[in-house]
């Protein structure tokens, strides 16, 4: 062969090396800024996206859709246990929206726009085929818990609660004005552990609480051993 084509096969080779070389960094640059632009995404979904709406005469209107977010917890105080007369003797569905979910597990806090939806449950049968135990029975409720600074400025920590339980024809209100707060803000104050919430009877909130944005709290191998209980 001669020079020349030497040259050209040459200049060919290095022009296809400069060629990738210009290709991985073009692909590891829009994966960077692919990166920056959900991470700016993300952090704008938290102030921007709302699972909550209140109408003009500030009432809460009824969430829907929330058995699709992210479970918390069924806590249950029975009349059993409690000489017959206990305040709450249901069963209580709880939910957090998936938007606040995830900045809780990213920052450990409650975002401005948090909603929690309490859903009341009766307790059924008391027993079954594994034993004695208490058992969910009807849907007799629905509760929401809103944080929301824009909306409630003078209640403490900017939580309102509001109830769509119409217990003598079973048909959920469409909105809701927000409960007194001596009636349920003040017993959350006092008591809830973590910002008006009881995450101390919700582990997964306990789990999740600033893992980090990229974890998947239930997929760690890590639990309590049984003779730790």
């Amino acid at each position: 062969m001669k020079k020349g084509g030497y040259l050209k096969l040459a200049g060919a080779a290095l022009f296809a090396v400069f060629a990738l070389q210009s290709c991985r960094q073009g692909g590891e640059a829009k994966k960077e800024m692919d990166t920056a632009s959900a991470t700016t995404k993300s952090s704008d979904e938290y102030t921007t996206v709302s699972y909550f709406t209140m109408n003009s005469k500030g009432e809460l209107e009824r969430p829907e859709n929330y058995r699709t977010w992210v479970f918390v917890g069924t806590p249950v105080t029975p009349n059993d246990l409690n000489n017959g007369k206990a305040p709450f003797p249901e069963m209580h569905n709880v939910y957090i929206d998936p938007v606040s979910y995830e900045h809780y597990k990213e920052t450990g806090k409650f975002r401005e726009g948090t909603i929690l939806v309490k859903e009341l449950v009766s307790v059924g049968s008391t027993a079954a085929v594994s034993g004695k135990g208490y058992f969910m029975g009807e849907f007799i409720g629905l509760e929401a818990s809103v944080k929301s600074k824009e909306h409630f400025p003078d209640e403490p920590g900017n939580w309102a609660i509001f109830s769509f339980t119409s217990p003598s024809d079973g048909i959920l209100k469409d909105t809701s004005p927000k409960l007194p707060v001596a009636s349920c803000v003040a017993c959350h104050d006092a008591n809830a552990e973590d910002d008006f919430v009881f995450t101390q009877y919700y582990p997964v909130l306990r789990a999740a609480k600033g893992a980090g944005k990229n974890t998947v709290p239930e997929n760690t191998a890590e639990r309590v051993a049984e003779a730790d209980l």
